[in-house]
């Protein structure tokens, strides 16, 4: 299968507006209606994060770019071939995310994952309400998402026979003596270091972090100055991952999961790419005490 890219992805709110402050105000992002939810615009397309009303405040899936109908046919093919059970979208569902055609279907882990192709667009020039000077996308996606995988085997094997996906690297993550829990990197079609990683644990909200990119350091600066101003709350202060390079920090969104706000990410050429593990998260920085760290403490105490 020919993945190119993440192309959008789908949260649910109990209260969209509170994504359209959030993400005009903090992400600089444009909001604009679409459906009965909201768009989050942030290039030439109609949006990259689809705001949809529901129960519960959450992630809810990751869209997946095929270059065209043919490339489409084949993945459901391929879909069918592995026997991997799916869904054709509805309208209503095609036209908030502004695709052409998309199905969807589950990994081992219960993520909802989309496949989509062809986009619908105005091309208006991309304006950020708080002055952003852009965002890198394109042929590179929207960014990356970490997403729980208590099957982590199961789930990345998934991803890499079916999807095509590949391993950037991995990192052990240990928040107690004891206790491990994997972190896996991938890859699709293009050059991103990683447009997914798999955290093997839980995560209520169904995401870890989603990642947003900018295209010059300052705005890294500025985000920052947005969320104090916002009062959102800080999740991981600033710093230098050893893996894809991006210097970022994190915080809270509405939806329960956290953003990584960064720049500089590396891309690779993927034949010349060696798998490794890292030892170290960051190469500087990326406090995560603050808030990850705070909640995982939290977590452990209330379990023992």
């Amino acid at each position: 299968m020919e993945v190119a890219a993440l192309a959008y992805v789908v949260v649910t709110a109990r209260d969209p507006g509170e994504w359209r402050s959030f993400g005009e105000t903090v992400l600089g992002m444009a909001a604009n209606p679409s459906g009965t939810g909201i768009a989050l615009r942030m290039d030439e397309r109609a949006g990259r994060v689809f705001v949809q009303p529901g129960g519960t405040d959450g992630y809810f899936a990751s869209g997946w770019e095929l270059r065209g109908k043919d490339q489409f046919d084949a993945a459901l093919a391929e879909l069918t071939a592995q026997g991997v059970v799916f869904h054709r979208a509805t309208p209503a569902e095609r036209a908030l995310r502004h695709v052409f055609d998309m199905v969807w279907f589950l990994d081992p882990s219960g993520n909802r994952h989309e496949l989509s192709y062809g986009y619908v667009t105005d091309f208006q020039r991309f304006t950020s309400p708080a002055g952003v000077s852009g965002f890198v996308t394109g042929d590179l996606g929207l960014g990356h998402m970490v997403l729980p995988a208590p099957r982590v085997d199961a789930t990345r094997d998934f991803l890499m026979r079916v999807l095509g996906f590949g391993l950037s690297d991995i990192l052990v993550h240990r928040p107690a003596p004891g206790v491990e829990q994997r972190i896996d990197f991938m890859h699709c079609g293009n050059g991103r270091h990683h447009s997914v990683a798999l955290f093997e644990g839980e995560v209520p909200s169904g995401c870890v972090h989603l990642m947003f990119e900018v295209d010059d350091l300052d705005e890294v600066g500025r985000a920052m100055d947005r969320m104090e101003r916002a009062g959102v709350r800080l999740m991981a202060t600033l710093g230098k991952h050893t893996n894809d390079h991006m210097t970022s920090f994190y915080f809270m969104s509405p939806g329960g999961f956290a953003i990584e706000y960064g720049f500089g990410g590396r891309t690779i050429d993927w034949d010349r790419h060696t798998v490794f593990e890292s030892t170290s998260v960051s190469l500087w920085g990326h406090d995560f005490s603050v808030g990850f760290g705070a909640d995982e403490q939290a977590a452990l105490a209330s379990a023992a």
